[in-house]
């Protein structure tokens, strides 16, 4: 049985549409369905609330992703905790193919499964990853992984077509199914990532501690992609931006954590912008600039791994 945990911030009806796939195509195996709300202003979590099957839990802050991952997995006690974004959209078979992987005798070393993700062209996306070092955030931040030549060099697995079931270091946190054991022996997601990489950073300990990563692709689900951040380009772009240097300083040497830094301030406000005159993107212009402030402003809170901060 899988208890799922959605966590909301200003969905709007991608929430909807989430929970009626969820209770359309769940049937037994899922036991619960969790909502926590972030302090929407939106009035999503509301519409939700009172839906027979759903548990909505309203926050009275946003206290970030993986916070509220946390908040929800404690009210679970199904062996199979699945964390979904409010942007997807399962498929029937979603739940009952990865369920019946994680339950094969053969796979008991497995702790985490996710499943193939389509975007709104109906293309796979590409979601898996590799675990982050330097050369690989060097390749990301430089935008070389964009150069066909160079798409093995990133984090994002951009150079192998997500086509068949195989093992990974990580699947994306869109549909992160993981055994409650692993979940709770690991203490959960690390809350110092308000947002992005609290996912691969899970993935990170999770392998670490002796289990199994496998993406699998003959169950698939529609992902939008971008999430609600969408709303806030600039302070995506802050939060994805100090969510990398916390994991730098978290498990990197001292000197490549400081190289990291001077990757992510020197070289990628450059290629940002010249890829936003690139593209005529002036309004991309002003929020690279108004992320970098907000990165410098909380450097030294992430230099010393404090991590949540509001900018």
């Amino acid at each position: 049985m899988i208890d799922v945990v959605i966590v909301n911030w200003n969905s709007g009806l991608q929430l909807m549409q989430c929970l009626r796939s969820v209770l359309g195509c769940g049937g037994n195996q899922v036991a619960r369905v969790i909502v926590v709300d972030n302090n929407s202003a939106d009035g999503s979590a509301a519409e939700v609330d009172g839906i027979p099957g759903v548990e909505v839990f309203f926050l009275e802050a946003n206290v970030g992703f993986g916070a509220a991952c946390n908040k929800g997995a404690q009210l679970c006690s199904a062996p199979y905790l699945l964390f979904l974004n409010p942007d997807t959209v399962v498929e029937p078979d979603s739940f009952s193919v990865a369920l019946n992987f994680m339950n094969g005798s053969e796979n008991e070393s497995v702790g985490v499964c996710g499943i193939q993700l389509v975007d709104e062209n109906a293309m796979v996306a590409r979601t898996c990853a590799r675990y982050p070092n330097l050369l690989r955030f060097f390749s990301s931040a430089t935008g070389i992984e964009k150069i066909r030549a160079f798409r093995w060099s990133g984090v994002i697995m951009h150079d192998w077509d997500h086509q068949s079931t195989r093992q990974v270091d990580h699947v994306i946190g869109a549909f992160y199914l993981i055994r409650r054991n692993v979940f709770e022996d690991l203490k959960g997601f690390d809350e110092r990532f308000f947002v992005y990489l609290e996912d691969l950073d899970l993935s990170y300990r999770v392998h670490d501690a002796g289990w199994d990563i496998w993406y699998l692709a003959n169950a698939r689900a529609f992902h939008a992609g971008g999430g609600t951040s969408r709303q806030i380009k600039a302070k995506r772009l802050f939060y994805s931006l100090r969510s990398r240097l916390l994991y730098g300083f978290k498990y990197f040497p001292r000197w490549q954590a400081w190289a990291l830094v001077g990757v992510t301030v020197v070289f990628e406000p450059i290629s940002r912008v010249v890829w936003c005159v690139a593209r005529g993107d002036v309004a991309g212009i002003r929020q690279t600039g108004a992320a970098y402030r907000m990165l410098w402003r909380g450097m030294g809170r992430i230099v010393r791994g404090e991590g949540r901060f509001e900018p």
